[in-house]
C-alpha cells in the first residue's frame, strides 16, 4: 500500500505536533513545518524513540508559513516528490497576549493578520492542487473566541482564519478537497497557559488523546 503524506503546519508544539506524532506513528510520513527547529527536533525524537516498526517518517521543514517564497518551494517540493497530500493540518497560529480592543499592540495586530489570516489566505491556493491531486483532506482548528473580552486581536484573526475555511469548505463540498474545521476540547497549551494563567489544568484533555479524537473524525 501507498504510504500516506501529510503536511503540518504549526508542527512543533501543541495539537499541531501531538498530530504530528500520531500520524507518524501511524505510517504516515508528516511535512512537519514550523518556525521552531526545537520544536521540530523534539516532535522526531519523540516519534524515534517509540521504535515502532510501522512507524511513518518525518520531514522536519522548519520555515514561517508567512514566507510565501519558502512555502511555495515546499509546496513544489512535495509535488515533485510525492505527487500530492492526502492531509493538510492548518494549526500555526499567532496568540496575540490579552488586552483591550482600545490598547492593541500594532506589531501584535499585524503579526497576528500576517500569521493567522494572511498566510492561510496565500497557503490555500498552494495546498488545494496537491489534496486534488491526492484526493485529500485540509484540516482547520476552530477556537471561537471572536466578541470575547481582551480577545480583540486572536480572535477577530482567527474567526477571520475560519470563515475563510468555511468558504473554501463550501466552494468545494462538490468537487474536492475535503475541508473539515474541527473544535477541539480546551488543551494544557503554552498558549492558553499565557491565555488562563493560574487555571487548574488537571481537567484538560491530554494532547495525545485530542490529537487521536481528531484524527479519528477524519
Amino acid at each position: 500500500m501507498t504510504q500516506k503524506t501529510a503536511l503540518i503546519t504549526g508542527a512543533s508544539r501543541g495539537i499541531g505536533s501531538a498530530m504530528a506524532e500520531q500520524l507518524a506513528l501511524q505510517g504516515w510520513h508528516v511535512v512537519a513545518v514550523a518556525r521552531t527547529t526545537g520544536g521540530l527536533e523534539d516532535l522526531d525524537d519523540r516519534v524515534k524513540s517509540h521504535k515502532l516498526p510501522g512507524a511513518g517518517g518525518l520531514t522536519l521543514a522548519p520555515m514561517d508559513v508567512t514566507n510565501d517564497e519558502a512555502m511555495r518551494h515546499l509546496c513544489l517540493s512535495i509535488h515533485q516528490r510525492w505527487g500530492g497530500l492526502q492531509l493538510w493540518v492548518h494549526t500555526a497560529i499567532h496568540a496575540a497576549p490579552l488586552s483591550p480592543a482600545g490598547s492593541l499592540d500594532a506589531k501584535d495586530w499585524d503579526k497576528s493578520i500576517a500569521t493567522n489570516i494572511r498566510a492561510t489566505g496565500q497557503l490555500i491556493p498552494m495546498v488545494e492542487p496537491l489534496l486534488k491531486t491526492g484526493q485529500g483532506t485540509a484540516v482547520f482548528l476552530d477556537d471561537p473566541r471572536a466578541g470575547q473580552k481582551f480577545f480583540g486581536a486572536y480572535g477577530a484573526s482567527k474567526a477571520a482564519q475560519i470563515a475563510l475555511a468555511r468558504s473554501w469548505a463550501a466552494e468545494t463540498a462538490r468537487i474536492g478537497p475535503r475541508v473539515l474545521i474541527l473544535t477541539p476540547a480546551p488543551l494544557p497549551t503554552a498558549t492558553r497557559a499565557r491565555f488562563f494563567p493560574g487555571e487548574d489544568r488537571a481537567p484538560l484533555a491530554s494532547l495525545q488523546d485530542e490529537a487521536t479524537r481528531l484524527l479519528n473524525q477524519l
